[in-house]
């Protein structure tokens, strides 16, 4: 039996010094220690603002012209991606093809561990196939100690492709071949030695949010701080319509912006330029797609 390779100079592997008696501890001591160590999460994410922001502008382009944002990972990284991958049409109304997660071992490795299958090389290519992967699409291969051969043989698959491919870890020794960004997220030791769930987790989640949530908007899918491009399909979101459109128009009230809303077919930012600039549905639409989708530009 082939002994694997020694891990132990990766910064997620190193034993935390200040967690070194964590079982001896009280519940409540427990907790300040796992608090206080995920302070280094925003120190980390803030130190690789430059690279998300870098990988985030080469992508929208990508993006605009059809390409997709394609997360390959394992374990955590796997479960994250595929989890703000499907974050993204209820909050953007975007397509579910235009952002995917996929996940060493299939969708059932979400609830059921699948770790040997992070192992494979090669083990991302039916899913590659399957989606069609070309030049215009991106793939952010995410793995928090950076030694992942499935996350880094879906990098150099996507490369061959003609694809970008990106590479999100914890681990600043870690590099991947052919990889067109590096997006490097210092987290350090874990509380627990080895479990990037921890904080490499939270600082993942929290690039993921920031790639997704820049992306969108600079695709015109917010104005401000508002999600414009909603599709109210229940109560909660015909609410939070309403009160989008009144905060564009003081004067509606709330009777009001229910109608128009409802004479937009419920859909938010159409609803907007229709009362902004006297239109009908259609041409209020219209006025949308000549402007790319982006409201600013629509309304002036």
């Amino acid at each position: 039996m082939t002994i694997p390779t020694d891990r132990s100079h990766i910064r997620t592997e190193h034993r935390h010094p200040g967690s070194m008696r964590f079982d001896a501890l009280s519940a409540r001591g427990q907790v300040d220690v796992m608090v206080d160590d995920h302070a280094d999460v925003i120190t980390a994410v803030r130190g690789a603002a430059g690279a998300i922001a870098s990988f985030v502008d080469d992508l929208v382009p990508r993006m605009r012209d059809g390409g997709r944002l394609v997360y390959a990972g394992a374990g955590t990284s796997g479960r994250l991606g595929v989890l703000d991958a499907s974050e993204c049409p209820p909050t953007f109304q975007s397509d579910p093809r235009q952002v995917v997660g996929i996940i060493a071992g299939g969708d059932s490795a979400l609830r059921r561990s699948s770790e040997k299958r992070e192992d494979d090389h090669h083990g991302i290519a039916p899913q590659l196939d399957e989606l069609g992967f070309g030049p215009l699409d991106t793939l952010l291969g995410i793995a928090a100690g950076g030694t992942t051969p499935y996350v880094l043989g879906a990098i150099r698959l996507a490369k061959g492709r003609g694809g970008m491919a990106g590479f999100l870890t914890c681990a600043p020794s870690a590099v991947a071949e052919g990889a067109d960004h590096r997006i490097v997220l210092d987290t350090g030791p874990e509380v627990l030695t080895g479990s990037t769930r921890l904080k490499a987790g939270t600082a993942t989640k929290l690039a993921l949010n920031i790639i997704t949530t820049v992306a969108f908007t600079r695709l015109g899918k917010v104005y401000g701080n508002l999600m414009v491009d909603l599709a109210a399909t229940n109560d909660k979101l015909v609410d939070r319509a309403i009160r989008i459109l009144r905060s564009f128009d003081p004067t509606l009230e709330r009777e009001e912006a229910h109608a128009l809303l409802e004479a937009a077919g419920r859909v938010v930012k159409t609803a907007i330029v229709m009362r902004a600039k006297s239109l009908s549905r259609h041409d209020a639409e219209r006025t949308l797609a000549l402007a790319g989708g982006r409201l600013r530009d629509a309304i002036g």
